[in-house]
């Protein structure tokens, strides 16, 4: 007989994306392309200073 050993996750990946999504969804909503595009422009500048240090 096979046992079921219930571990507790230390992070949720699913969680996590869907948090971020709704956060860019708050920030975006009502923006026309040209401000979708100059946001999204703005968050990739941020992530690659993120990721240089």
């Amino acid at each position: 007989m096979k046992t079921k050993e219930v571990t507790e996750k230390k992070f949720d990946a699913v969680t996590m994306m869907r948090e971020i999504r709704d956060k860019i969804d708050k920030e975006t909503e009502g923006m026309n392309f040209d401000q979708l595009k100059k946001y999204y422009m703005q968050s990739a500048d941020e992530n690659k200073k993120r990721s240089a240090k």
